[in-house]
């Protein structure tokens, strides 16, 4: 009798043990097929991994130019990493293969006004809107994609309020501006561990944009631009592209 109850007992355990298998684990199977799901953002992808907190965004401004644009690709290209870049849509005349070169590679693409003059820009809100209308229609007739990614020339500061955010939004346009930069925009012959040094004090920011500049005389920014690279990925940081689910980043206005 004892070794009767033992072998119902041993039955009983054995049969709650596969049911809890195959039941119960059914909503955890669930959230890890979601969780599987969510593509990894490293070299290889470019939307963000959730368990890592750690992520960067390249950008490039002022582009695209003959010489610069095209080094900072083959940079780009031999440490496997992508980035944004925002174009004026006044410099892809004759430079359309380095635009194609750009998508092709596997870059994102934003919006930086057509004629980058602030004085044209800024003079009011419906020319402004007109440029990035004008720049995105540019890119669209050379890759067939119409980016809403915007930056400001000089950053929204100053510029942006909510009656101009609410008209960016209503024509589906984002606004992204940044919370480190290597001043190349300013002072583009600094020396490269001086890019390097503005580069990485982030002050242990999770989640960084870093604003550069692939003009005709950012030279020194492609020097500088490997060492950045090997910092970050050292940190363990995923360098991920500005895309339609990147949220909003601008500068806290009145």
């Amino acid at each position: 009798m004892k070794k009767k109850v033992i072998c119902y007992i041993a039955l009983i355990s054995i049969l709650f043990t596969f049911l809890n298998a195959n039941v119960i684990p059914k909503e955890v199977s669930a959230k890890a097929e979601e969780r599987n799901n969510t593509l990894q953002c490293n070299e290889y992808t470019q939307e963000v991994n959730i368990d890592n907190e750690k992520i960067i965004y390249l950008t490039f401004d002022d582009g695209p130019s003959y010489k610069i644009t095209n080094r900072i690709l083959d940079i780009l290209k031999k440490y496997n990493v992508k980035a944004t870049f925002f174009v004026v849509g006044s410099q892809i005349k004759d430079r359309e293969e380095i635009l194609k070169r750009i998508y092709e590679d596997g870059h994102s693409i934003g919006l930086h006004t057509y004629t980058h003059k602030y004085k044209k820009i800024y003079s009011s809100q419906e020319y402004f809107l007109k440029e990035m209308t004008m720049t995105s229609k540019e890119i669209e007739k050379i890759i067939h994609i119409k980016p809403m990614a915007i930056r400001f020339p000089g950053g929204s500061k100053k510029h942006l309020n909510k009656e101009l955010l609410d008209k960016l939004h209503k024509e589906n346009y984002k606004v992204y501006d940044w919370n480190a930069n290597i001043a190349d925009g300013v002072t583009p012959n600094l020396s490269i561990d001086q890019f390097f040094r503005k580069a990485t004090n982030v002050k242990n920011k999770s989640q960084i944009i870093l604003l550069m500049h692939c003009n005709y005389d950012n030279e020194k920014t492609c020097e500088a631009l490997p060492k950045i690279i090997e910092y970050y990925r050292n940190l363990g940081y995923q360098f991920c592209t500005i895309n339609d689910s990147t949220p909003e980043y601008y500068f806290r206005f009145k």
